[in-house]
């Protein structure tokens, strides 16, 4: 094992990085915050750092699955810092006109209610972890939230027309995914479980 795979297999790198991504939202924030229209260099740093920060979840997953450094920490910090991220980057959007209220509240909405359901499941011994929809959300949202915040043109291309379109596109992908949730938490407790007296 080479010097850089030692280093990448440590457990604490994953939850490393998940910590990066939190760091990353006083960043956003206050990009967004201190200024009613963005330029193009501000703009294009805040866009940045968003996606390196989304690109961060990928690269913890990914360590955490190939050294199995998985743990009850990065269980908890690892969706908590997804949902941080893209929320407040969406929230602190509406103020500047580039993304509806209502699709905010839709998508903020479906996340608390997908979260409280995982609360009751674990409750009941179950585990409902992320399946191929609920990631295929997730890489929606990340897409559009970049477009969004670069607000600029790139590479002769209006981000801001192709984030609002990926942004509905993402609010679908979250409706169907968190149905799926539902329903396979509807159908693991309708499932007959043996009792003993």
């Amino acid at each position: 094992m080479t010097g850089l795979s030692r280093l990448l297999s440590h457990p604490i790198v994953p939850n490393t990085l998940t910590l990066g991504r939190l760091l990353a939202l006083p960043i956003i924030i206050l990009s967004l915050a201190l200024a009613n229209q963005q330029d193009y260099f501000t703009s294009s740093v805040t866009a940045t750092v968003y996606l390196l920060a989304a690109l961060s979840d990928l690269l913890d997953g990914y360590l955490a699955r190939k050294y199995n450094n998985e743990s009850n920490l990065g269980r908890f910090l690892d969706p908590m810092a997804d949902k941080l991220l893209a929320t407040s980057a969406l929230i602190m959007m509406i103020p500047l006109g580039y993304i509806p209220a209502l699709v905010v509240f839709l998508i903020i909405a479906r996340e608390l209610a997908v979260t409280s359901l995982r609360a009751i499941a674990m409750e009941r011994g179950m585990v409902i972890s992320a399946s191929a929809q609920g990631k295929q959300k997730t890489l929606a949202q990340n897409i559009a939230v970049f477009c969004l915040l670069w607000n600029q043109e790139l590479l002769w291309a209006n981000t801001h027309r192709v984030g609002t379109v990926i942004l509905y596109v993402a609010l679908f992908a979250t409706y169907w995914s968190g149905s799926l949730y539902f329903y396979k938490f509807m159908r693991e407790i309708k499932k007959p479980t043996n009792k003993t007296q």
